[in-house]
């Protein structure tokens, strides 16, 4: 009799177990997306508005190293990198953005590369550049990689590719 008993248990159990297994399960929510920051207008008359080109060759790199800056008077702004090596087709990067001056401090805030989104938490996307001098026709700047020495572009100008 005990042993019918610890059947019926086990039974019981195993009933139970494949029922809960077969229970539908709520979906989990995906994570909510974090509101992407608005960029804020540049001061009326700021120099920095403009295109900037900038052409530079780094030591263990064959070819030039390009970079178009392009700083709107809205407040976002676009940059491309582009390495042009002889005989191969140029590679490039493209990034789009925010951004703002904190006093001598050019700040360009990534917030799509490549026309992705980007992680806004992630420091990498977050660029500063002492403005050590602008005018007319030159902008002069030290960033994360060094000395920037850039020259202004008609607007519009693109990179060729």
């Amino acid at each position: 009799m005990d042993r019918i008993r610890i059947h019926a248990w086990a039974a019981c159990a195993v009933l139970l177990g494949t029922l809960a297994a077969c229970a539908p399960i709520k979906p989990a929510q995906p994570p909510a997306e974090a509101a992407r920051p608005s960029c804020t207008p540049a001061a009326a008359g700021d120099p920095l508005v403009g295109n900037w080109l900038s052409v530079s060759s780094q030591k263990g790199v064959a070819g030039a190293l390009r970079t178009l800056y392009t700083l709107n008077a809205d407040g976002t702004m676009s940059y491309v990198e582009q390495i042009k090596r002889p005989r191969t087709p140029s590679q490039g990067l493209y990034e789009a953005g925010c951004w703002s001056r904190e006093g001598q401090t050019l700040v360009l805030r990534t917030l799509e590369s490549n026309g992705s989104p980007v992680n806004l938490d992630d420091p990498i996307y977050t660029n500063r550049h002492r403005v050590e001098r602008v005018d007319a026709t030159e902008l002069r700047m030290n960033g994360p990689s060094g000395a920037v020495k850039a020259r202004r572009m008609s607007p519009g100008y693109r990179l060729p590719f």
